[in-house]
């Protein structure tokens, strides 16, 4: 694999890196190549760490779709943000600007365990849904040729209660909403955004997190039970789960 090093002058960027992957599991599937900085959120007084997945090609992809994926939480440990690179880098693959946000620094507070947790937890999921939001205008600066009309937001445990908040609060800017086991928040029951949400056979959501089936026919909202552990969702997952998450986010990705 070939390294090449990249200045971004972006005025909210704090730390640069590029490294460039190779992806041919398909035939018609692009190479890909991974793009890694930190921006800054200066009303925050935030670092935002992201890697940026897209096809490698000089030809240009007409209005390429872009998506935001949410790590799972993983203890303030960092590096969560590349963990889910078989689903990441498939995305990539396929033509889709696919970026993935780490959202919880070292040196934030631990996610609460106690309590409520729709209620101790809202701070975390709201630092989250502001950290999308940075991403996306920052990312409008500097490749405002791609497709926001169609955004799609992906999130799988507190990333997806994180992307489910979002998409409440930011019903206009979301096109689909993907979440992965998310267990907390909410999800959106309305015909735009498109809502789906993969489940576990593990872990079940509190009460009300899901739409009933009224519901779910009433707005289209597709709940897709799995046989995958929810700790499995991530790189952890046998290559069989991979292949049936990747199958079941390319198809929703696909529908009008």
């Amino acid at each position: 694999m070939k390294c090449i090093l990249s200045t971004l002058i972006i005025a909210s960027i704090f730390i640069t890196s590029c490294t460039l992957q190779k992806k041919t599991t398909e035939s018609n599937d692009y190479e890909v190549k991974r793009d890694t900085l930190t921006l800054f959120d200066h009303s925050r007084n935030r670092k935002i760490p992201v890697a940026f997945y897209y096809p490698k090609t000089n030809k240009k992809i007409p209005n390429q779709q872009v998506i935001i994926f949410n790590h799972g939480y993983g203890f303030n440990k960092g590096g969560d943000y590349f963990v889910y690179s078989y689903l990441t880098e498939k995305l990539a693959s396929k033509g889709y600007f696919t970026v993935s946000i780490q959202h919880e620094l070292t040196t934030d507070s631990l996610l609460p365990t106690e309590g409520n947790l729709q209620i101790v937890r809202r701070p975390f999921w709201q630092n989250g849904s502001d950290n999308i939001l940075f991403v996306l205008n920052e990312l409008k600066k500097t490749r405002p040729e791609l497709d926001y009309q169609h955004l799609t937001l992906i999130g799988h445990s507190n990333g997806g209660d994180m992307a489910a908040l979002f998409t409440n609060q930011h019903p206009n800017l979301v096109y689909k909403l993907i979440t992965m086991d998310n267990r907390r928040m909410f999800l959106p029951r309305t015909y735009v955004p498109k809502v789906y949400t993969l489940r576990s056979n593990d872990y079940p959501a509190d009460e009300g997190v899901l739409p009933n089936e009224e519901e779910q026919k009433k707005y289209h909202i597709t709940v897709q039970p799995t046989l995958i552990n929810h700790g499995h969702m991530d790189n952890k997952g046998t290559a069989e789960e991979q292949k049936n998450l990747n199958y079941f986010v390319l198809k929703y990705l696909s529908e009008p």
